[in-house]
């Protein structure tokens, strides 16, 4: 059996990782979901909690929270994968006010449940700070601002300058910042394993160490394992970046690899001179990003960028353990807080999350092939995946509501291209959104209009 504790620290904290019984034979039931990450669980959670007498499945090739879900950066924040310039331009105004509110109220029902399930997945709301580092990030963020107030959601951001981001946190060469007040901060790992507790309180199933080789659509559409198939009513497919293994999903999603590093808990003086006080999430603007979560023992997690691209889409533990992108991070860190040197790096891992091609996550049920997809979160997912939980939930159970009137409850995604395009594409434009930052850092703007390397990545 692996030792999933080497995964993540979050998985390493998360208690008894012993895996549940897999499929013993075939069986049928009301739905079948595949995955027991966040986006599975939810889906379950929601579907049982609106109607207790589903049988409902959840088939895991690993253990529940193996892949993104217990390794990401601990952002349950209602950031989305497209921003609302993005949505505006898609589908409106109204759509994208509409997704912005949903996201809103994904986070608070992540707390909500943590609450009434007695998950201790150190949940703590305090909000999100997108981190300006240099002078050509301030338009940026400025633009941000003028998109949130043409959807009339402006009272729930603020823009900061250098001192009021100073009285906050203490940053090295921060300049400015963009407060976001909907945001907490999560043990990921926590998470997804209270929830699948909490999914088999209320009666459903998790299957664990159960690999699905295939999809079956149709009247009655199943889930192909080597140890049996799972029939159902409703199948959902809730693999994020490994749905790209499945047969003909390979062009479905792209996974993209991510890597965090983790310091030692830090001393109090340390802290004295970082601030930080009240672990709000912190993010950077720039094409390659960054992300930071103050965990609840008083550690900082640190992920420098989300970077490669396997080619063919082939996910394995080595790409996820590069030590020249762990370095990067720790580098990446002392810039971010100098005191932070002499500060010893425990823990560093990686793992892959699901690009989709037009960054617009899915979350649809087809009645016609029985099948409802939910993925796509671009790395986005802690809360998004709340909601897709419930869309999903209000589209198999027949429910007309706000959220099956979202975009991504009828959204079809524009497939990759097939290989070696994609990898060539995906290096190509990678390279490009790095030389717009560097040439930036050295002109102090940005280019005027989006090159095509950011129009592509809809950065």
């Amino acid at each position: 059996m692996k030792n999933y504790a080497q995964y993540s620290f979050w998985l390493e904290t998360a208690g008894d990782l012993t895996p549940r019984p897999p499929l013993d034979g075939s069986t049928t039931v009301d739905v079948a979901i595949l995955g027991a990450g966040l986006s599975g669980l939810w889906t379950a959670y929601h579907l049982l909690k609106r109607d207790p007498s589903l049988k409902v499945a959840v088939v895991e090739a690993e253990i529940a929270g193996f892949g993104a879900s217990g390794r990401n950066g601990g952002w349950c924040y209602s950031g989305f994968p497209l921003s609302p310039k993005h949505l505006i331009k898609d589908y409106g105004v109204e759509a994208a006010r509409a997704v912005s509110l949903a996201m809103f109220d994904a986070v608070d029902d992540v707390g909500a449940v943590c609450a009434a399930e007695g998950i201790d997945a150190h949940y703590r709301k305090s909000g999100t700070f997108e981190i300006a580092r240099a002078e050509h990030h301030l338009p940026v963020i400025h633009e941000y601002y003028e998109e949130v107030e043409a959807i009339g959601l402006e009272d729930h951001y603020e823009l900061l300058d250098a001192r009021q981001t100073a009285e906050h946190l203490r940053v090295n060469k921060a300049v400015g910042s963009f407060f976001i007040k909907e945001g907490a901060t999560v043990q990921p790992a926590r998470l997804t394993r209270g929830l699948a507790e909490a999914v088999e309180r209320r009666g459903g199933v998790i299957y664990e160490q159960t690999r699905v080789t295939d999809v079956r659509p149709g009247p009655n559409p199943a889930l192909v394992t080597e140890r049996g198939d799972v029939t159902a009513k409703v199948v959902v497919l809730c693999g994020e970046a490994y749905l790209s293994q499945l047969p003909g999903r390979s062009r479905q999603i792209m996974p993209v690899t991510s890597h965090i590093v983790l310091t030692e808990p830090l001393k109090e003086s340390t802290w004295e001179q970082i601030g930080w006080k009240e672990r709000q999430v912190i993010g950077a603007y720039g094409t390659t990003g960054g992300y930071l979560n103050h965990t609840a023992d008083g550690r900082i997690a640190f992920g420098p960028y989300r970077g490669g691209y396997p080619f063919r889409s082939r996910i394995s533990d080595a790409i996820n353990l590069r030590e020249e992108i762990f370095e990067h991070g720790r580098r990446s860190a002392l810039d971010w807080f100098p005191m932070l040197r002499g500060v010893r790096f425990t823990h560093r891992w990686g793992g892959v999350l699901g690009v989709p091609r037009d960054r617009m996550p899915t979350m649809t049920y087809d009645r016609r092939s029985g099948i409802a997809i939910g993925s796509g979160y671009s790395g986005e997912g802690v809360a998004t995946t709340n909601l897709t939980g419930r869309v999903l939930t209000d589209l198999i159970t027949e429910t007309d509501s706000d959220l099956t009137r979202l975009p991504m409850a009828s959204h079809a995604p524009r497939p990759w291209e097939p290989e070696p395009l994609r990898w060539i594409g995906f290096k190509a434009v990678r390279y490009s959104l790095g030389r717009v930052e560097r040439n930036a850092e050295k002109t102090g703007k940005y280019p005027e209009k989006p090159t095509l390397a950011q129009r592509l990545w809809r950065s």
